[in-house]
């Protein structure tokens, strides 16, 4: 049996929840991971590990609350046995033509990167829950050293370079043991 380690670029795949108009159904994840990788590769593939990056609101920056957010983190790490690696969203202060402004960053890639670099002697396969072209040369090392990559993502969010670049590439879109809950934007009447 090979082992896979998944790792879920959260801000990525807010795209292709949208574009759906539904949410990760993350208790559903790990089997349907596995189900999708055993159809095309004609193996027994294993999902050991998922790791899930996520940037965070800190408390008193927006106007909702955020402890869904935590609460939902726990979750994933407790209930699920997801490893979490969250930060803050930084808020940086601009000023542009004497008016000022925050900008929000919230990157995960390097992280995201460490991981997949730290953890590489202990699976056979990487899944890579992300569309970005920043992570092309991260899979090219993983694939030199005889790692397999796979993208899962959608059409409309996936680089032209991990889609063909990749050992394979899922488009989630169209597999639906990914997809729970319709997503409900605050506001609306429950």
């Amino acid at each position: 049996m090979r082992k896979a380690y998944v790792f879920l670029d959260v801000a990525n795949i807010w795209s292709s929840q949208k574009s759906k108009g539904h949410l990760l159904d993350y208790s559903n994840l790990k089997k349907t991971i596995q189900n999708s990788l055993n159809e095309k590769l004609k193996s027994d593939v294993e999902v050991e590990k998922i790791f899930y990056y996520e940037a965070f609101p800190e408390n008193n920056t927006r106007e909702y609350n955020t402890d869904g957010t935590h609460k939902f983190m726990t979750y994933l790490k407790k209930g699920l046995g997801f490893e979490i690696r969250k930060k803050p969203i930084k808020q940086i202060r601009r000023e542009e033509d004497g008016k000022i402004f925050i900008v929000e960053k919230g990157n995960m890639d390097i992280e995201i990167a460490i991981d997949a670099l730290h953890h590489k002697e202990k699976y056979d396969l990487a899944v890579f829950f992300t569309g970005d072209s920043d992570f092309f040369p991260l899979i090219k090392y993983l694939m030199a050293r005889k790692k397999e990559s796979y993208i899962f993502s959608s059409d409309n969010n996936v680089s032209q370079e991990l889609r063909t670049g990749a050992n394979g590439y899922f488009n989630i879109l169209k597999i639906e043991g990914f997809w729970g809950e319709k997503i409900k934007h605050r506001g609306d009447k429950k």
